[in-house]
């Protein structure tokens, strides 16, 4: 029988921890409910229920997630919470971990801004490398909000006190309500294909989410990002952020600030080239007593003020630089003499006429020596010749045949016949002597030792 696998209650509550958070629905999901048993505990994390009419569920925000909340939560308040189920494994209880809230009102448009800004975020609309730095003296500026709010009174009266040598181009656009992004669309199309402004300036003052919704809309957000022109949102308050904000190039907490952003002070200006003015100044005045003290020293030289004087110096000088070069010429002048008379000596020693004369000798000489070389190889080869002549000779088969020696080969003339192993009665034989060949038969064999052999002899 198999052994059943037994788990401990903490590995059982561990596996279905894993088990839920490997689950894609849970590991991110959005849900509706009243908070109830709400606690913010000294750490700094929020403790509550998310509850319904059928049904609720322990809820955990941690402090580093609710640091972040635009309100704050309290029993019986209505919210939408992000975030992801988990169990609690000391006591075995699952529970939604939180980590963005809103208040149930606009809890849909705080998702639709949060699922666009995933989207946008993951395409590189917000990305910083892609964002570019602003003139730093513009001379036209763009403003794009609404002709009638306090937003464009701040941001003209903020340009006419800062910069007011820069030119102002307002396109007036609609900045809430439902033909709110074609119009912000539209003004920032038109101003770029106008080409005169160096920024744009996009924007309105604060308001609630759903009044700052076209700001979070996504073709205002394209149309930003395709703008060929730097551009600085400024929409509501510092505590404010739309989609608006995360596309641009700049993001100012106010319209003013955006303002103040977009041109520099024309007194700071003024104070900055008064300073370098200043250092400028000193740095001529300085330059200028260098310049007094250097003439002065040099109308206080003596090259100066006794030129005849330092020019006798530099003749005296003069006159000991030539009787030194004169003196180096005579020098080498003499050397190279003595080095001619030794060349020429060397020259007489390797004359052409000495040279055949002593190449007629040595080849005299080569020739005695190798007319005496030739006669003695001469002699040695006819001495070794004789001698293998006679050695030969000795050795010769016609020699010993004619000793009444003879050579035996077989019938064809091509084998020697050495013993009587070889042949056969009955086999034809041929027999060399010194004058010519016999052609023999064989009738009888006799070995050495033995008696007598089937034949008594040979017949030719």
């Amino acid at each position: 029988m198999e052994q059943q696998r037994i788990l401990s209650v903490k590995d059982l509550n561990r596996y279905i921890r894993m088990k839920l958070e490997s689950d894609q629905v849970l590991s991110d999901i959005w849900i509706r409910g009243e908070i109830s048993n709400f606690t913010h505990h000294s750490s700094g994390h929020m403790y509550f229920t998310l509850k319904d009419a059928d049904s609720r569920i322990k809820c955990i925000m941690f402090a580093s997630h609710n640091q972040r909340l635009p309100f704050k939560p309290k029993e019986g308040a209505r919210v939408i919470a992000r975030g992801n189920v988990s169990v609690y494994e000391r006591d075995g209880q699952y529970q939604f971990y939180a980590t963005h809230m809103q208040p149930d009102g606009i809890g849909s448009l705080y998702l639709a801004f949060e699922q666009l800004k995933q989207k946008l975020d993951g395409e590189g609309l917000f990305a910083s490398e892609r964002k570019r730095p602003l003139p730093r003296f513009p001379r036209t500026i763009g403003v794009v909000t609404s002709p009638t709010g306090a937003a464009v009174r701040d941001i003209l009266t903020t340009l006419q006190r800062r910069y007011p040598q820069a030119a102002v181009i307002l396109y007036p656009v609609l900045v809430q309500g439902k033909g709110a992004a074609p119009s912000i669309v539209k003004a920032i199309r038109t101003l770029n294909a106008m080409g005169e402004a160096d920024v744009l300036i996009v924007g309105r003052g604060g308001g609630s989410l759903e009044e700052l919704w076209a700001f979070n809309e996504e073709l205002v957000a394209r149309a930003i990002y395709e703008s060929a022109v730097p551009v600085i949102s400024a929409v509501g308050h510092e505590t404010d952020f739309t989609i608006a904000d995360f596309v641009a190039d700049l993001r100012a907490a106010t319209p003013t600030a955006a303002a103040e952003l977009a041109v520099p002070h024309t007194a700071e200006l003024r104070a900055q080239l008064r300073q370098r003015e200043q250092v400028l100044q000193q740095g001529l005045q300085h330059r200028l007593q260098q310049a007094r003290d250097r003439l002065r020293r040099l109308q206080r030289s003596p090259a100066l003020l006794q030129p005849r004087r330092s020019l006798l110096q530099h003749a005296e000088r003069l006159d000991r630089l030539s009787s030194r070069l004169t003196g180096r010429m005579e020098t080498r002048l003499q050397l190279a003499g003595a080095a001619q008379d030794r060349l020429h000596q060397r020259l007489l020693r390797h004359h052409p006429q000495e040279g055949l004369r002593f190449a007629g000798r040595r080849r005299q000489e080569a020739e005695r020596l190798l007319r005496q070389a030739m006669l003695g190889m001469l002699r040695e080869k006819s001495r070794q010749l004789a001698a293998g002549i006679r050695q030969l000779d000795a050795l010769s088969p016609l020699k010993v045949m004619g000793r009444g020696y003879s050579l035996v080969y077989d019938e064809q003339g091509e084998r020697l016949i050495k013993s009587l192993s070889d042949v056969e009665p009955g086999d034809r034989i041929r027999v060399k002597v010194t004058d010519g060949e016999l052609d023999c038969q064989v009738w009888g064999m006799k070995r050495e030792g033995a008696g007598k052999d089937e034949g008594t002899g040979t017949e030719a």
